[in-house]
């Protein structure tokens, strides 16, 4: 008997048919993975497993008898969401949020010992040495989801649904999640995920499912489905290329050039430059410092250099207000923490960077839903309306009005850090051509990314980072995962690298 099926589910919000008809089994041990754009319905229908939302038609069994149909009931028959949204309370210590809500008692006091000794276990085969009494505001967002995650799997659950639970995560963090799965795989349990990185889907995945517009288009063992079949079933077309053709450098001379460069105890000392028409990568480990660098160039924490030049001109680093007027943008990797203000209309988010450079207090409603209209149709920004918030967007949707709105001013120097953290292929595909089309129009271009294959595929010259420090630059075919890896781990140096020597 399967452990739980779902037949003919579907799913309405007012006339908006977001689930049409599902149907699909999970068998005890196994891990099924279900990919689809952003907006194809997978979160909706991890969210109907979970008793979070009802469906419109169809039914849910678990173990062959109607399944729960609320939170509470369903994790107390053993089904578990992981969110991709964290559910934590940074104020608590990491044993007390592993816990919350089902705290050990040791009659009418909290077992903060044997909390923290189960805490530490979970963690443990995690691969986390997260300490259990330490506060989770002081601690990386990597954390946080392994914290997530060992939530799960310490409330002992039959399924546990997770919905992108290795996009915050380093390479080796996510290798240590798929032992854990496997291990859990083994002992009976089941698992249904979400990824937009299809090579790890068919690394882990027993079957994968497809889902497009609300329905399932494919469903297969992962041994017979490639990632290029999964990738053109999700969009209905074939992707030949997701990489645009890597043009030539369409500019010349430096516009960005910085020596020396420390911030706090991030970065440590980094050297490079920015060409025109050019787009440099910058690689590194988690934590190699990628995000500070670029932060602190762009005046966005406290710096100082031996040496900063904008077209060749000596001068100090700007403010982060300079930094704009001077045209310079970044993108950040957070959109939903410091990108986006989610609660707020799609054209006031558009408004805010050039409200903010102007000074202007008040803008014409007019120019906002005009200029809303133009990058609705310039980034092909997906959306039923356009009255709505930035929350009732799809992630890569959310990230095109993000990439818009920083574009806004006409910035000649953007950094792209994660551009493509949570999105599909198909809009991973069209920030790719973004980025490809700056470059052509002479934009010096950055791209911070932890996905190497999307480095390599982009850049015309590689940056890498370590401890802080930029250790070596790749160029022409020696831009490779294994050239990179190389420099990144610091196991050897890189053939044909220029060593900066910081």
């Amino acid at each position: 008997m399967s452990l739980l099926e779902l037949k003919g589910v579907a799913k309405s919000y007012g006339p908006v048919a977001v689930l049409k008809g599902i149907d699909i089994e999970v068998e005890p041990g196994e891990i099924l993975a279900l990919v689809g754009e952003n907006g194809a319905g997978k979160s909706t229908l991890m969210r109907i497993v979970a008793g979070l939302a009802a469906q419109s038609d169809g039914a849910v069994t678990l173990d062959g008898r109607k399944a729960p149909t609320t939170l509470i009931e369903s994790e107390r028959a053993g089904i578990i969401m992981v969110h991709q949204e964290f559910c934590l309370a940074p104020h608590l210590t990491v044993a007390e949020n592993v816990f919350l809500g089902r705290e050990k008692r040791k009659g009418i006091l909290t077992d903060v010992r044997t909390m923290e000794r189960l805490a530490t276990e979970s963690l443990r085969q995690l691969g986390s040495a997260a300490s259990p009494r330490e506060k989770l505001s002081r601690l990386p967002v990597s954390d946080w989801q392994l914290i997530e995650l060992a939530k799960a799997f310490a409330r002992d659950p039959r399924l546990v649904l997770m919905d992108e639970p290795t996009a915050v995560l380093s390479g080796a963090e996510a290798a240590r999640l798929f032992e854990r799965m496997r291990e859990f795989r083994a002992s009976g349990g089941a698992i249904i995920f979400t990824s937009h990185r299809l090579d790890e889907v068919k690394e882990i995945a027993d079957r994968i499912a497809v889902l497009r517009d609300g329905q399932i288009v494919k469903i297969a063992p992962s041994s017979q489905i490639s990632e290029a079949q999964m990738a053109e079933a999700m969009v209905g077309r074939p992707l030949d290329e997701i990489y645009p053709h890597k043009a030539p450098r369409s500019g010349g001379e430096d516009l960005i050039s910085v020596e020396g460069l420390v911030s706090g105890s991030a970065v440590k000392g980094a050297t490079l430059s920015v060409g025109k028409g050019e787009i440099l990568g910058i690689a590194g480990l988690v934590g190699s410092g990628r995000t500070e660098l670029f932060e602190a160039i762009c005046g966005l924490r406290p710096s100082h250099c031996t040496s900063f030049a904008i077209s060749g001109e000596k001068r100090p680093i700007p403010s982060a207000r300079e930094a704009w007027k001077l045209g310079m943008a970044y993108l950040t990797e957070d959109r939903k923490g410091r990108g986006l203000l989610l609660g707020k209309s799609l054209d006031m988010n558009l408004a805010l960077t050039k409200g903010a450079l102007s000074g202007r207090t008040w803008i014409s409603p007019r120019t906002e839903r005009n200029e809303l209209k133009d990058a609705v149709t310039a980034y092909d920004i997906r959306t039923g309306r356009l009255d709505i918030t930035a929350a009732g967007l799809s992630g890569g949707n959310q990230q095109k009005v993000l990439i818009a709105k920083t574009l806004a001013t006409g910035p000649d120097f953007i950094v792209f850090d994660e551009p493509t953290r949570g999105v599909d292929i198909g809009a991973k595909q069209q920030i790719y051509e973004i980025i490809a089309k700056l470059a052509a129009e002479g934009k010096a271009i950055v791209v911070i990314s932890s996905e190497m294959q999307e480095i390599v595929g982009l850049a015309h010259r590689v940056v890498v980072m370590r401890h802080g420090r930029t250790v070596g630059e790749l160029t022409g075919n020696r831009i490779n995962e294994g050239e990179i890896i190389k420099l990144a781990m610091g196991v050897e140096e890189a053939d044909d690298v220029r060593n900066f020597g910081n």
